[in-house]
């Protein structure tokens, strides 16, 4: 088995996405977990940016033992100087260090010729060769730069004793295609590159930082730099939930490739960053994204319930997550509604569940997704009288500050469709005198009770009422998402039960 070296640089290129800066102490938090996923080097950060940057990397040094520590450098001695004093109490301790090889890098931010480059890339290196065994060099902006250029860089580093040579795809430029042919290209025209572990560092401007990564692995690199949710600068990095998922679960094209990672850490890890960053998950993000292992589709559902490799290509609890959701909404089938029914533990004839998944698809089309109180109050619904002498045909209220209520109702009574008007001390009050109107019945209103069935603003309305008709007392409920209307479906439910 060759092992793919995961370097998770969440805590520093992660870092620098606009609005994600970390305290040394979240950062460190985020290096307790990155330990435990089982990442093989952290990078901690870029100790010369700020007391506070330095501070981390030495503190993420100081706890983290099972992990190789990483710190970043230009190639300027007093960075390098700055990496190797914050990585002392490291126990793996590694120095990052980066020099521009494009010519555009060339051109406009260092104003160097190549020959000068190349001093500085033999010079820098074995400076921090000097304070620190493990060096790992990268030529920023590698997938731009003249491939000749670059290999005699590569060349030059290794010589001064780098033993990682990281590829940059720093604006994320490449493609999959591209990549492999520099990976081989490297391989091929570089004499000493065996003496080195060939890392892969992609950026996902053009969205393929995770394909540009898998087509390098393929090639022959042999170290993969991600971040957690893909987090970084501009669009981000290759997302290393992705990326390890990918090789995991594609055994059949990664061959005799082992990842170190417990991918049962993933979801709580990549909540942890999204938490300290303030950087929500999407809904649709591949492994961690909420709908990830959601369906709604009656379809997808069927056949989940069947069988779930038929839409699943990996266990939610391999990630961390429970279990897959089947959510319940518009695109639902009978199959999940009798499904989620049953788990309920509520048992139902087949013309029953006719009748509440017809009434299930109407309350679907007004909220995104039906809960499982919803459905009990559907079947709750479903229990009131099967003779309704009165049904809701239509309610209309109109209210506020500075006018009396007033509302229309219109019921069907008797086969026949009655509308009546009246006005109250609110529109509920309205519509109840309105009903009294049509019914001719007597009631005093004893109790009325609203609460909501779930939380969010689409929630259903939940009313039960209580009147009292020649001495009886007549319970009733309705739920809608209008609460109006299920006011006065609980209202009429109570009167249809006058016997």
């Amino acid at each position: 088995m060759e092992k793919i070296i995961i370097f998770d640089t969440t805590l520093r290129d992660g870092e620098q996405a606009p609005g994600a800066s970390l305290t040394s102490e979240q950062k460190l938090e985020i290096a307790y977990q990155l330990e435990n996923l089982g990442v093989d080097f952290i990078e901690a950060g870029f100790p010369i940016a700020s007391p506070d940057d330095f501070k981390a990397v030495d503190m993420v040094s100081r706890n983290i033992k099972k992990s190789g520590v990483c710190g970043l450098a230009r190639c300027l001695k007093k960075d390098i100087e700055a990496a190797s004093n914050s990585l002392k109490k490291a126990k793996f301790p590694r120095i990052h260090i980066f020099l521009a090889t494009s010519k555009i890098h060339l051109e406009y931010k260092f104003k160097k010729a190549e020959v000068e480059i190349l001093e500085i890339a033999k010079k820098s290196v074995k400076f921090a060769r000097n304070l620190c065994d493990n060096i790992e060099f990268s030529p920023e902006d590698a997938t731009r730069s003249d491939r000749e250029f670059l290999f005699r860089v590569i060349e030059t580093a290794i010589s001064q004793g780098a033993k990682t040579i990281n590829i940059p795809d720093t604006v994320g430029y490449t493609y999959p295609l591209e990549v492999q042919s520099l990976i081989t290209d490297i391989i091929n025209n570089v004499p000493n590159i065996n003496k080195a572990v060939l890392s892969i560092h992609c950026h996902d401007d053009l969205g393929m930082a995770v394909a540009n990564s898998l087509s390098a692995v393929l090639s022959g690199v042999r170290q993969v730099h991600c971040t957690m949710n893909g987090i970084g600068e501009r669009a981000g990095n290759a997302s290393l939930e992705e990326l390890v998922m990918a090789v995991k679960t594609r055994k059949d094209v990664f061959k005799n490739m082992n990842i170190s990672i417990n991918t049962k850490e993933i979801f709580k890890t990549s909540l942890l960053v999204s938490n300290l960053t303030g950087f929500v998950i999407p809904p649709n993000k591949a492994i961690v994204g909420k709908n990830a292992f959601a369906h709604e589709a009656g379809i997808h559902q069927d056949a989940m319930l069947k069988k779930s490799s038929t839409y699943e290509i990996m266990n939610p609890k391999d990630v961390g997550i429970s279990k897959s959701k089947i959510v319940l909404g518009k695109h639902s089938g009978r199959h999940a509604l009798v499904k989620r029914i049953e788990k309920l533990g509520i048992k139902l004839a087949d013309n029953r569940i006719n009748k509440i998944f017809e009434q299930f698809k109407q309350l679907a089309d007004k909220k995104k997704e039906v809960f499982d109180d919803d459905l009990i109050a559907l079947v709750e619904e479903e229990t009131s009288p099967k003779v309704k002498t009165y049904e809701l045909i239509t309610v209309r209220a109109t209210t506020g500050t500075d006018i009396v209520p007033d509302a229309s109702v219109k019921i069907r009574y008797e086969k026949k469709i009655i509308e009546a008007k009246s006005t109250g001390d609110g529109p509920v009050d309205a519509c109840y005198k309105a009903i009294d109107k049509i019914t001719k019945i007597k009631t005093k209103l004893l109790a009325y009770k609203l609460d909501a069935i779930t939380g969010g603003k689409d929630a259903q309305g939940r009313v039960r009422v209580e009147v009292r008709v020649k001495g009886k007392i007549y319970s009733g409920r309705g739920s809608s998402t209008d609460i109006l209307e299920s006011s006065v479906k609980a209202y009429l439910d109570a009167l249809n039960r006058i016997k």
